[in-house]
Formats: C-alpha cells, structure tokens, sequence
C-alpha cells in the first residue's frame, strides 16, 4: 500500500463506541497542539524556529515578582503587580528572568517550598482523552519531548477506570488467598521488610495506537504511541510472597484485584508471578504516585497494561482463571471471523522515531540525528533499523545504552536531509528474533472486519512519517 493521508473517518468502518472513541482523541490532541503552539512566542534560534509540536521555548521575561502558593487543590499562581502574566506551566513555579544572572543574586534555597519543580521554560504535559467523565479515561506521554529513557513520574502516561482512590498507606493491606497453605494479610510495612528489588521497565496500554489500525489518524508520536512510559520500579518479588503463603499443588492462576471504584480485576497465569511479578511500592526513588497505584501495584514486565494493577489490595490462587470483565468484553483481540483472541498478555517488539515526527517541521535541509525508542515485552532489543526511503531500503541505528530487558531502548541514526520529500521509519528486533511486523502484515493476519469486529488491541505495526520538501512532518502508512 503506498502512502496516504489521513481521511475522514466512514461510519462503516467502526461501530458508534469505537468511533466516538477515535473522533474524541482527534479533538483532544487538536486542543493539545493548538494550546501548546499558542501558549509561547516563537524563540529567535533560527535552528529551532517551528521544529517541535509542543511549541518553542518559553522565551517570556517577567518585570514582576511572580510566585505560586501552594493550596489544598494545588499550585494557584499568584502576581506581585498590577499586570498578569502568563502562569507557569505545571509542575514549575514562575521567577522573573534575570538579564545578567552573573550581576545579580539568584533565588533563595529551597524557595520551591522544599521539594523541588522544573523550569519555567518547559511546558510538556500530558493530554485527556476527553471521556465523558474524568473517573474513566487516560492521558498521553509526550514522547517526542523525552530524552535517554525514564519517563519523569509526572508524565507517565495514565489509564484509569473508576478515579484515582486516596488511600492511607498505614490502614491498606494486601490480601492472599485461595490455593494456598495459609492465606496471609500483609500490611504496607509488612511488605517493606522483605528483601526489596529496583528494576526498570516499560509499561505499554494495550490500546496504544488504536487510532492507528485503518489509516493514519492522529499528528503526532504523542497522539499515536504516548499509552507507553519507563521508569524504575521498586518493590518485593511476587515469588516471596508466593512462597512464604505455600502455593498448592494444581495452581495455575492468579487474580489480582484492585482497591479503586471500578474494583479492577485480572487474571494472571501463575508462571508469571513465579517469574518476574513484583508488588511495587516506589517509582524513581520514591513513593508511588497516587495516579499510578499509591500505596501498592502489582508490576508484570511485558504484560499490557491493564494486568498491573493499581491499588493492589486482593490476591487469590485458584486453577484456572476467572473470566473477569476486563479479560472478556475488554482487552480481547477481535477478529473478523467474530472470534476473539484472549489471554494476548505480552506487548511484542515495538518502536517509533520521536525525532523527527508528526507536526515538527525541519527547518532547512542538512544534518539531523533521527532518534526514538524501541522496546520488546519479550526481553532486550537486539537490534533497530532506520529507512528513510519508506522501507524500500533499511540501516542499521545505533542502541544507546542502557540496554536493558523489558525496558525502552533508545536508538540513534545520522541523517543528511537532502530537502527532498523522505519518508522516515524504524523496525526493531528482540532478542527471540521476532522483527517487528508492518501494519499490513497485522491486518492480514488479524483482519479488520467491519462494525464492532474492527482491531483496537496490540497495534505494535511500523510508524510512518513523511517529511515534505518544506520540512512539514506528518503521519501517513506505507507499507
């Protein structure tokens, strides 16, 4: 199939559910561009003037003494002057900007309020899938403004079914039961005085890049593939446990449960819990955040998403699995013949440029260093090629270390941009040898069927853009 660009979306190609879904996620990532694009002025770096989506640099200099204050509802911006300026962007605090910082004294210390916040120069955030209510919904990473591999706590990508529970740490308790020689009520500090392990990895939503199934549908690498982050995870063996409850003779599965409103629930194949399962009470250095499990998550490297689950309060031992809601009439891969592939845990080798990508624009013709991540449920990427000729030929791009299993990886490739229309794309293999597939190779083995029947699940296909001769970079499929 050669390329092609985005088209209205036809009511016989998805159901009404599916349809609004996608339709939701266009306008929200609309609304994300434009505010970005129209929240700064541009920066005078002709090397960097309309290059990335989120907008440039904030390059505004307060006159005023500016200064958030903190309240039960978060940072609220307060002004020193009569004229308002324009708010930090979250997670920062506003100071005015010295004209010579050598000629003056800086800031006090721990004039943040002791706990730190990043610059007022970078504005990155997360985007809303516009849900009808807040309690169910999820919200994006902004990959193409990441750098090396850990995604900061607070962009890790969110998917939340019934809120975000407030849980005291010191009343929550974890619960195993079921085939087991003595069920077992752990406490949180229980669980902290055994033998703790720190690991990186990704977690992907399986759901990540269901725009993407039919023809190219949102703009940037956000849009598309921001269901997916890293980060260091710290916590206790599952096995531990499992050892210390004595699993029986005759189990095989194990379900997870969830202390949040909608009581999420999944079933898991015990080998796993055995394997490399962990209950996770910290993330980069420190505790959980709430959106994220606080006080307790269960952490299963490689498995979609919607398996670790957040506020972990329940686990039971049995024989087979439970057949919960979310591993029936959801997290099912439908196939055109009406049939479903279930139990389809692992996220299979993956990748996608981030540099450059969808809504970024190179300014002129010369060198640029294509850059992205590449990750694999299965273990370590072994290896990551770059064409930037729509597959018609393939190089190979160098992995910067870390390398690490189940993790993201980041690839590199140097890149003499002739000014010509390019199409760029990468492919990645793991350490199995599974390469992984175009979309096309998924349709043709998934099929997309019509109405409800169409795929949403395990997009893992190749990412195309396609860069025009005046730099535009857009997302289109070529296969």
């Amino acid at each position: 199939m050669s390329s092609k660009k985005a088209k209205k979306l036809s009511n016989q190609d998805y159901d009404e559910a599916t349809r609004n879904q996608i339709e939701g996620m266009i306008k929200a990532e609309a609304k994300a561009i434009a505010s970005r694009k129209g929240a700064v002025e541009a920066e005078e770096c002709e090397c960097k003037d309309g290059m990335f989506p989120s907008g440039p640099v904030r390059s505004d200099v307060t006159s005023r003494r500016q200064f958030l204050a903190a309240t039960a509802t978060g940072a609220t911006a307060l002004m020193v002057g009569s004229a308002a300026q324009a708010a930090a962007p979250p997670g920062a605090m506003d100071y005015p900007v010295q004209e010579d910082p050598t000629k003056v004294q800086g800031r006090l210390t721990n004039d943040d309020g002791g706990y730190g916040s990043r610059s007022q120069f970078e504005t990155e955030v997360r985007w809303r899938f516009p849900t009808a209510t807040k309690e169910s919904s999820w919200t994006m990473t902004p990959l193409d403004a990441g750098e090396g591999i850990v995604t900061p706590s607070g962009l890790h990508f969110e998917r939340h079914h019934g809120g975000i529970p407030n849980i005291n740490p010191a009343t929550h308790s974890l619960t195993v039961h079921g085939m087991v020689d003595g069920a077992r009520k752990y406490s949180m500090e229980d669980l902290k005085r055994f033998p703790s392990v720190s690991r990186f990895h990704f977690i992907e939503c399986s759901g990540n890049g269901l725009t993407e199934w039919r023809e190219p549908t949102l703009k940037t690498v956000q849009g598309t593939h921001g269901l997916t982050s890293t980060t260091e995870w710290t916590g206790v063996p599952l096995s531990t446990i499992l050892r210390e409850v004595g699993v029986q003779d005759g189990a095989a599965w194990i379900l997870a449960e969830g202390s949040d409103a909608a009581v999420m629930t999944r079933s898991v194949p015990i080998d796993k819990a055995w394997d490399d399962a962990m209950l996770v009470y910290a993330q980069n250095g420190e505790a959980l955040r709430p959106e994220q499990g606080y006080p307790l998550r269960l952490l299963l490297p490689g498995f979609e998403g919607n398996t670790h689950i957040k506020w972990l309060r329940r686990l039971e031992i049995s024989d087979k699995p439970f057949m919960t809601r979310e591993e029936t009439s959801k997290y099912t891969d439908l196939l055109s013949s009406g049939k479903a592939r279930q139990f389809s845990f692992t996220m299979e080798a993956k990748s996608v440029i981030t540099f450059p990508s969808g809504e970024m624009k190179l300014p002129r013709a010369g060198f640029y260093e294509i850059s992205g991540l590449a990750w694999s449920g299965r273990g370590v990427i072994k290896r990551v090629e770059v064409s930037v000729d729509g597959g018609n030929s393939w190089q190979l791009a160098e992995l910067q270390s870390p390398v690490m299993p189940v993790c993201h990886t980041r690839f590199r490739f140097p890149w003499h941009w002739d000014g010509k229309p390019a199409i760029l794309q990468s492919r990645c293999q793991d350490e199995t040898g599974y390469v992984q597939p175009t979309i096309k190779q998924l349709v043709d083995a998934r099929g997309l069927g019509g109405g409800k029947y169409g795929s949403i699940y395990h997009l893992n296909g190749i990412q195309s853009w396609a860069v025009a001769a005046d730099g535009g970079v857009s997302n289109v499929h070529k296969y």
